[in-house]
């Protein structure tokens, strides 16, 4: 989707999940996007924000776990069936991580700078947060 231009103007929603964590190491990220789905599954509008080491999540070529701990590629793929298609990624988070928007390929993201992040949050009337 692209990086949002100065003065753009982000779409109100329901429900803003934020994705945080990694994704092998733990069960947030999973859990996190178990929950948009099942929230979208009834009916709300949902949008996603990778951040932090939830930008990892989408990163093609993702093998299982230590433990044996399925990737997200799977989860990811599964959004369009429940209309998730808004989906936003931090722009700090990618460059602390010497990643670009070419490298989050698993999913159509839209990259935010922080103060679009900051304003991303106050769209929507409830956040979750993995």
């Amino acid at each position: 989707m692209g990086i949002v231009s100065p003065g753009e103007s982000l779409a109100p929603g329901e429900l803003l999940v934020i994705l945080r964590h990694a994704p092998h190491g733990s069960s947030w990220l999973r859990e996190g996007l178990e929950a948009a789905m099942v929230a979208a599954a009834f009916g709300r509008e949902v949008g996603l924000l990778f951040t932090g080491e939830g930008v990892l999540a989408l990163l093609e070529g993702q093998q299982a776990g230590a433990l044996g701990q399925k990737g997200s590629d799977n989860l990811l793929a599964a959004l369009e069936m429940y209309d998730v298609e808004r989906c936003y990624v931090d722009a700090a988070a990618l460059e602390r991580r010497g990643l670009s928007e070419n490298d989050v390929s698993l999913l159509p993201v839209t990259v935010l700078a922080h103060a679009d992040v900051v304003a991303l949050t106050q769209c929507f009337s409830r956040v979750l947060s993995f």
